[in-house]
């Protein structure tokens, strides 16, 4: 969050992108080149969800939202010209988790201004106290998962009163240790990507045994997509070469306030997030809050939104794209369904998507195109605007497809399927591509979609407790029958809790399978879910669950 002097250029309520290259590029999109599974990563935002209906769980979950930065409890902050504070992680965190994401808390934001007025080290030092006190006391929520010691630190930390930075932090790390030993703390938080900085950072981390568990920088400036890959690219040599293991990497701000509204920019955020190995990203807070960052107006869509529901319905694995020129993309194949998806914009004029790897979809595919509209974040947008639908007989796997007039500021769906037998609604849920907390994910050939969670192994407190979250959604109101995937290397039987919509505690039990790792065993189990969107909850540890007994891996979930 910044308050800048930003000098627009504006066109019909808009901000004018970086221009166009010229029509005629091509965006391929490459189905059989996994990069990852599916997580939604640059599904976030700073301050995004407030209390009550601000914004509705109705429009929350079809977004598949991973993750949020929020304000401390007891937030005093009263961003970009609020009356009253706003946003607490504590008071929103059941609405958070029942949209299916995790949240970092901004401590800072206990301050009333921003820029932050430093008072004292007897002062903050209370304030960290309290807030971390305040999380800790809270046993029944479960999606914290990381304190945010400072934020852009490069320009808002007060050196003159509060000493270095560097000592500032490590100062604050070990009083939170003192506290919590559990939760994940996250940083530095520059506003700016420095080399130098990052450098001095890392040194005194590791020196005084006060490294962060998650990395976390903005990426602000006008097309800063085009910056990702050299940061990541800069960060990973820092870390190799001071001798520190791999950390996931937050951008928990993303865009201008010059581009956060234009459905293509976010299109380019998400491209570069998903194939430099972003953990999770978040639009910046820049105007209101509790909008989604102006995905919503008045609790309705804008046209931005319509660019992240189409990423929110991706499923399965990340598949490779090669932009062509401005014409960039994010695509995802479900090889349940059959379904490839891509999410593409950023040129003008005609251009064409060439899809390749369509083997497995059938001798002829439908190919359905719609576009998002650039309503800004003050008018909105019902749903998408039609484009083109028609059949295609793919070539050696390959297809083609024009779109032409494009508007370099709208953000496009490409949905192909099979032409005939195309599935109505998603029975199979991967788990990796669930909400996973205090667990991992993994791969594996025997795997459905090639990707498991293991280590669900945490009982002791909603801090590291275990469990995988699913958010599905189902055409009708009835019991299903739900198969899990899995796999047991224990030997012996294990146990797993399950519970959804707030529905009791049953368990589950896993029979020892071949080892770990190895799928293809399978148990099945009732669940009575409403008709539309419901969250499935298997733990081996949560609250109100005592805990289950021995071990067991998940592949996925699939509903009958």
């Amino acid at each position: 969050m910044r308050k800048i002097a930003v000098l627009l250029l504006v066109t019909a309520g808009l901000v004018v992108p970086s221009p166009a290259q010229a029509a005629g590029n091509t965006l391929t999109v490459n189905v059989d080149t996994v990069v990852r599974p599916v997580t939604h990563v640059a599904a976030g935002g700073l301050y995004a969800v407030d209390t009550g209906n601000k914004p509705p769980l109705d429009q929350l979950y079809p977004l598949r939202l991973n993750h949020l930065t929020q304000p401390p409890p007891g937030v005093q902050q009263l961003g970009n010209g609020a009356t009253t504070p706003c946003c607490d992680g504590l008071l929103v965190a059941g609405k958070v988790t029942s949209a299916g994401a995790q949240q970092f808390l901004r401590l800072p934001d206990i301050y009333p201004n921003f820029p932050y007025r430093w008072v004292s080290w007897a002062d903050w030092e209370a304030k960290v106290r309290t807030m971390v006190q305040a999380r800790t006391a809270a046993t029944g929520t479960t999606n914290i998962d990381g304190y945010e010691l400072w934020n852009e630190p490069d320009w808002t930390w007060n050196t003159a009163s509060a000493g270095s930075f560097l000592d500032g932090w490590t100062r604050t790390h070990r009083l939170i240790r003192t506290l919590d030993t559990v939760t994940p703390i996250v940083g530095p938080s520059h506003a700016i990507y420095n080399h130098q900085w990052m450098v001095d950072f890392l040194t005194n981390a590791r020196n005084t045994n006060a490294l962060p568990d998650v990395i976390v920088w903005h990426e602000l400036d006008n097309d800063s997509y085009l910056n990702v890959q050299a940061h990541v690219t800069d960060y990973r040599a820092i870390e190799q070469s001071l001798g520190i293991s791999p950390r996931p990497i937050s951008i928990n701000e993303y865009a201008s306030p010059s581009q956060v509204d234009i459905p293509s920019v976010a299109v380019h955020y998400m491209a570069v997030f998903e194939r430099h190995g972003i953990r999770s990203a978040e639009r910046a807070y820049w105007y209101e809050a509790g909008t989604l960052n102006g995905l919503l107006h008045n609790n309705a869509p804008t046209s931005s939104y319509w660019t992240y529901k189409w990423y929110g319905d991706m499923a399965g694995n990340i598949v490779q794209t090669v932009p062509g020129s401005w014409l960039e993309g994010v695509a995802a194949y479900d090889s349940t369904r059959r379904f490839v998806n891509v999410v593409f914009g950023g040129d003008s004029g005609s251009n064409t998507v060439r899809v390749n790897g369509l083997g497995a979809l059938g001798s002829q595919v439908r190919a359905t195109v719609v576009r998002s509209g650039t309503t800004g974040r003050t008018t909105n947008q019902s749903a998408p605007i039609a484009v083109s639908s028609a059949l295609y007989t793919p070539s050696g796997g390959s297809i083609s497809v024009p779109v032409t007039g494009m508007n370099a500021w709208d953000s496009y769906q490409l949905l192909i399927t099979p032409a005939t037998g195309a599935a109505t609604w998603q029975q199979r849920y991967e788990a990796e591509n669930a909400t996973v907390v205090n667990a991992n994910r993994f791969s594996a050939t025997s795997a459905s979609s090639g990707g498991y969670v293991g280590q669900i192994d945490g009982t002791a407190t909603s801090r590291n407790q275990s469990f995988v979250d699913f958010l599905v959604s189902v055409p009708a109101a009835r019991a299903y029958t739900m198969t899990i995937g899995y796999a047991n290397g224990t030997g012996a039987t294990a146990t797993q809790g399950l519970a959804y919509n707030g529905s009791a505690w049953q368990t589950v039990s896993y029979p020892p399978t071949a080892g770990w790792g190895v799928f293809g065993s399978t148990v099945n189990a009732s669940v009575t879910l409403r008709a539309g969107w419901n969250v499935i909850r298997l733990a081996k540890g949560s609250p109100n669950f005592a805990g289950g007994a021995g071990y067991a891996e998940l592949d996925y979930i699939n509903l009958t």
